[in-house]
């Protein structure tokens, strides 16, 4: 499933890598994982620095594309006033199964820092909501998450 997912990520924005607008899937997830990692109020570096490498595989980007989309997302996050608009775009670029992987790496986000306080969590519910992810689908991936990330994962 993740191999699918990346494989699809990859291609999104097509041959204009540096086209980066708010109506580009990538810009569109970049701000999502911003929110997350910001929702407690606290971006631990250890967070930071998994968006950094999550968003670099995906995509697989140079250090310079990867700024490029890290400060399209920042932006995009911060002139965001609700989930709409960037759960629109991802819902139209993803299939069912490419949604829920994407819900998986906003779980590995919330674990990245080895604490999943009740605010990422909402976070991740509502995304994983907008973006038609069912409730059983959007549990298994924290799970699935929280183990990999060796915290367990208390209901």
């Amino acid at each position: 499933m993740f191999e699918k997912l990346q494989n699809f990520l990859q291609s999104l924005g097509g041959d204009e890598k540096d086209a980066l607008t708010r109506n580009d899937p990538r810009v569109a997830a970049a701000a999502l994982f911003f929110h997350v990692i910001d929702a407690d109020g606290v971006a631990e570096p250890a967070e930071r620095e998994k968006l950094g490498e999550l968003l670099k595989k995906q995509y697989t980007l140079d250090k310079a594309d990867l700024q490029k989309l890290l400060e399209a997302g920042k932006q995009a996050e911060d002139e965001s006033v609700d989930f709409y608009a960037s759960t629109s775009i991802l819902k139209r670029a993803l299939d069912n199964e490419q949604r829920v992987a994407f819900i998986e790496l906003m779980w590995e986000l919330v674990y990245a820092d080895g604490v999943r306080h009740e605010l990422e969590d909402n976070v991740v519910w509502r995304v994983a909501e907008l973006l038609g992810v069912s409730d059983r689908d959007r549990v298994f991936m924290r799970q699935r998450a929280a183990e990999r990330a060796g915290a367990g994962d208390e209901s």
